[in-house]
């Protein structure tokens, strides 16, 4: 069994360990399993920035570290038992940005990742390399080697101006509390899928989309190009899962951005936005929260408990989306 999904970050993360859990993958495979299956994940880099000199790729790290068992439990991104010795001499030195978090033990990660890259690595290359140390026992797949950031197009809070931010800018700092026009993604138009990625797309017996932020994780990654007609063109089925419950997002601001380009925080909604297949869309199959519903031709709908409270009750979920499209795990 082969199984590809679309994925953002903490989010996606916690997805991810269900698929492993139902598929006895990663920390959750037996000692005698025989590793039938394979998982990979095709993640957000709309996220990625410029910070401190460092290439940071928040969805990437945030997956690697929970897969490979050292993501911190409490916050759900960066290292556990982490330290801010770095960050606070930042502060003392008046540098900016200082509304972004680099913990001591996160910027080995960022440090490896920028000499890597600047002797010429791709960044899947540098992945691979990183997952090395946390065997994380999926594939870890930047939806693209080329740049492809998210900015928010907003009203300047000092002049009243329109003008573009980075997307990290506008969910840390301000927490996507400010007028907002408009989504862009930068880089996108000179960017590629990467060909693992349309490779891992083509070859799976399964697709999911991760209930991940649908704006700015997973309609970060259909910005890149190829993305989209990978997953028309795969043989596999295509299966997504509601971010939304009862009119609210699972976790984060998805609301706030669905908002920004006109789509209703519901489950039906964002099924409609990313379409039937069998139409001019991505989907074959919808899971939607107990008490919701979703009436979109051509899209198989069922509703299912949607809460990943541990591994196991995501890994429920998971098999939910098998079943919808009748694949055997």
């Amino acid at each position: 069994m082969k199984v590809t999904v679309l994925v953002g970050g903490v989010g996606g993360a916690r997805f991810l360990l269900g698929v492993q859990h139902l598929l006895d993958l990663g920390q959750f495979a037996t000692p005698d399993d025989d590793a039938r299956h394979e998982l990979t994940a095709i993640v957000n880099i709309g996220d990625d920035a410029w910070i401190h000199g460092l290439r940071i790729c928040p969805d990437l790290d945030t997956c690697m570290y929970t897969l490979g068992g050292g993501v911190d439990p409490e916050r759900g991104w960066g290292h556990r038992d982490e330290t801010w010795h770095a960050r606070e001499e930042l502060a003392h030195y008046g540098v900016q940005p200082d509304w972004f978090q680099l913990g001591d033990r996160d910027l080995a990660t960022h440090l490896v990742r920028t000499q890597m890259l600047g002797a010429g690595y791709p960044l899947s290359q540098v992945t691979t390399a990183l997952c090395d140390r946390w065997r994380p026992g999926a594939t870890l797949l930047p939806a693209s080697n080329d740049r492809c950031e998210t900015h928010a197009v907003i009203t300047d809070p000092v002049d009243n101006s329109p003008r573009a931010i980075h997307f990290q800018e506008w969910w840390v700092r301000y927490r996507a509390q400010l007028p907002t026009h408009s989504f862009a993604y930068v880089g996108a138009e000179k960017a590629s899928a990467t060909t693992e990625a349309v490779e891992a797309i083509k070859a799976a017996d399964l697709v999911m989309l991760a209930p991940s932020n649908p704006v700015v994780s997973i309609g970060a990654i259909l910005a890149v190009p190829g993305m989209r007609a990978a997953l028309r063109a795969t043989t596999a089925p295509i299966v997504g899962y509601s971010p939304i419950i009862d009119g609210k997002p699972l976790r984060g601001m998805a609301d706030a951005c669905l908002s920004v380009i006109g789509v209703d925080s519901t489950a039906a909604a964002v099924g409609r936005h990313y379409g039937a297949r069998s139409a001019t869309g991505i989907l074959d199959g919808w899971l939607v929260a107990e008490g919701d519903s979703a009436d979109i031709e051509g899209v198989a709908v069922a509703s299912i408990p949607l809460l990943m409270s541990d591994p196991k009750a995501t890994a429920a979920m998971v098999r939910a989306g098998f079943d919808l499209m009748g694949v055997a795990p």
